[in-house]
């Protein structure tokens, strides 16, 4: 498979979770982004159900360059990482949950209407295209003028 490259800009994305079964959509974003040269944090299972867990990675939130927030359920994580962070924040709704998730609908939906500014969504799921806007937006600052 080879190597990932070495990181080529000076922004961390920041990868984070609400809970644990939200991993696997964010261990896809993680790894698109640093297969496309970005540095990436990943900070699982700090969802704000326990608000205690996202707030003990503060500084981390606030280093970011751009943050990628997966969760399913009520999707609270990337609205209270919107209010904390000064910087752009992906919104990833995860089709896993209990409930009334309507695999994904209802994250979507709720995503769909954060109040928080700077928060942009990507479809039920989509690892993928969370990390590659991600290394897009972290890239911005690294590209040379014409």
């Amino acid at each position: 498979m080879g190597e990932l490259p070495r990181a080529d800009c000076l922004g961390n994305v920041i990868v984070a979770t609400g809970g644990t079964s939200d991993i696997p959509v964010a261990e896809e974003a993680a790894l698109t982004a640093e297969a496309l040269g970005n540095k990436v944090v990943r900070l699982y299972d700090v969802g704000v159900a326990g608000l205690h867990r996202t707030l003990a990675f503060l500084d981390e939130i606030m280093s970011a360059s751009v943050i990628i927030a997966v969760a399913g359920m009520e999707e609270a994580l990337p609205s209270v990482m919107g209010g904390l962070a000064d910087c752009p924040v992906i919104a990833v709704p995860t089709s896993v949950g209990y409930g009334a998730s309507f695999h994904g609908i209802a994250a979507l939906l709720s995503m769909l209407n954060s109040c928080a500014s700077g928060v942009s969504v990507v479809n039920i799921d989509n690892g993928f295209g969370a990390g590659y806007l991600a290394s897009m937006i972290n890239h911005m600052g690294t590209k040379k003028e014409i």
